[in-house]
């Protein structure tokens, strides 16, 4: 499945939830118009099953769906690619596992030079963040939304911003150049098809 090029990437916050909960809240996002998904768990009980889940479920509504942090999980369930961290492996190693036609995303951090090197070797997406406090990641270094800029000036491929974002201050990510919002608790801590409402409205 190919890679959106704009839009809201909604990622799962399962922390305390059940799988039907994630499940149900993850189809009203995709209701509300998100155009990627992520499943991200850190403390996954049986990440092979909810993650198997979310990708039939976003199969019918012709959504990819991400992998945060495993490769191997990713090739387990067949999702359409993964997204990797600094300490997740290289693009190079997950393209080989994953095939030519999966999304691979790379965390950028505020690092122009790692998103130019990423893409060099690969990447289909870069990620920037976090530009807002953000309940998922408190301790995470800021990114300053001149990178965005310089990014989307010098970088081919699509630019997500992540990190605290919400309909009252995504504009300004979007004007600086930002093609997909990477959005946890904005879209999760509450209602979640009329949140993806929202930023759906923005794009």
């Amino acid at each position: 499945m190919k890679l959106p090029r704009r839009g809201l990437y909604a990622i799962t916050q399962p922390e305390g939830k059940t799988a039907e909960q994630v499940i149900a809240e993850v189809e009203a996002a995709l209701k509300g118009g998100a155009v990627l998904v992520q499943y991200r768990d850190k403390q996954a009980v049986d990440g092979e099953g909810l993650a198997g889940r979310l990708l039939r479920l976003c199969r019918s509504y012709h959504v990819p769906l991400i992998i945060n942090d495993s490769v191997e999980l990713a090739l387990a369930v067949g999702a359409d690619g993964v997204h990797l961290g600094r300490d997740d492996g290289n693009i190079a190693a997950a393209r080989v596992k994953l095939g030519a036609d999966a999304i691979i995303g790379v965390s950028c951090y505020n690092d122009i030079a790692r998103a130019t090197a990423a893409v060099a070797a690969g990447a289909d997406y870069v990620a920037f963040g976090r530009f807002f406090p953000s309940g998922s990641k408190p301790l995470a270094a800021p990114a300053e939304i001149g990178t965005l800029r310089e990014a989307k000036r010098s970088l081919p491929v699509p630019i997500v911003a992540i990190g605290g974002i919400l309909p009252e201050n995504a504009g300004q990510l979007l004007a600086a150049g930002a093609d997909l919002l990477a959005v946890i608790g904005g879209v999760f801590d509450g209602d979640p098809f009329e949140a993806a409402r929202r930023f759906r409205a923005l794009f």
